[in-house]
């Protein structure tokens, strides 16, 4: 078996920086959307309101029940269909179509957040009551304690979790490609069936997930390593 790299390489670079591109916009979209919506729900969990910890302690425990993909499937097939079925049961007709990258980016936002809420909720648990006691005594309400004195120092310690999250949220992406989205493996899986350098396209997109993760690794470290210099 001869192997050509150069000409793999020549062929699919082109095609896979234009993939890079889509996967650092949903990457960078969905953790961000993925980290409020984190924050929301750990903030929920933590309210004196048991009904609604109950009803998020149960969404929760739905998504990480299933897989990623399947939630994808879900969002980009499903949701559409419910949507114009509900509205043709109230007599309006609508034709509700969710592009397959807004699907990425939702899914990621809920199956990560869920995860994230978790580990703030744990992080603000973990925080010293008495920052609390010390912030209504000086007069401040319970939101301005709560945002002021406890979420922040929180966020800080679970940033750590977060670079860990982020590296996994890049090579999750590749599970896009089943919904039609022109990420790096699509375009691969694409290119080896057109050229049949199957050795050669797949080596070179295992390169490049590794450009892209390990220097997001030894950021986070970099960030941990300097808020612990900092407390």
């Amino acid at each position: 078996m001869e192997l050509n790299f150069q000409k793999a390489f020549a062929k699919l670079g082109p095609s896979l920086l234009d993939g890079v591109g889509i996967v650092v916009y949903i990457t960078l979209a969905g953790f961000a959307c993925a980290l409020v919506a984190a924050l929301l729900i750990a903030i929920g969990r933590l309210s004196k309101s048991r009904v609604l910890d109950r009803i998020l302690s149960i969404f929760i425990e739905l998504i990480r029940g299933t897989p990623l993909l399947v939630q994808f499937f879900y969002i980009y097939y499903v949701v559409p269909m419910l949507i114009n079925g509900i509205s043709a049961a109230m007599g309006y007709h609508t034709n509700v179509q969710l592009e397959a990258s807004t699907c990425g980016i939702i899914g990621f936002a809920i199956n990560y957040g869920c995860y994230m809420s978790e580990v703030i909720r744990s992080a603000i648990l973990a925080i010293d009551p008495g920052q609390r006691e010390a912030g209504l005594a000086l007069g401040f309400s319970e939101g301005q304690v709560l945002f002021g004195f406890i979420i922040p120092p929180a966020l800080r310690n679970s940033v750590p979790v977060f670079g860990n999250y982020l590296v996994m949220l890049i090579k999750d992406t590749s599970l896009l490609a089943m919904i039609s989205v022109q990420e790096l493996l699509l375009r691969t899986k694409t290119f080896a069936s057109q050229t049949f350098l199957t050795v050669e396209a797949y080596t070179i997109l295992a390169l490049v997930y590794l450009v892209i993760s390990i220097p997001l690794s030894q950021l986070s470290r970099l960030v941990e390593r300097r808020l612990k210099r900092v407390r």
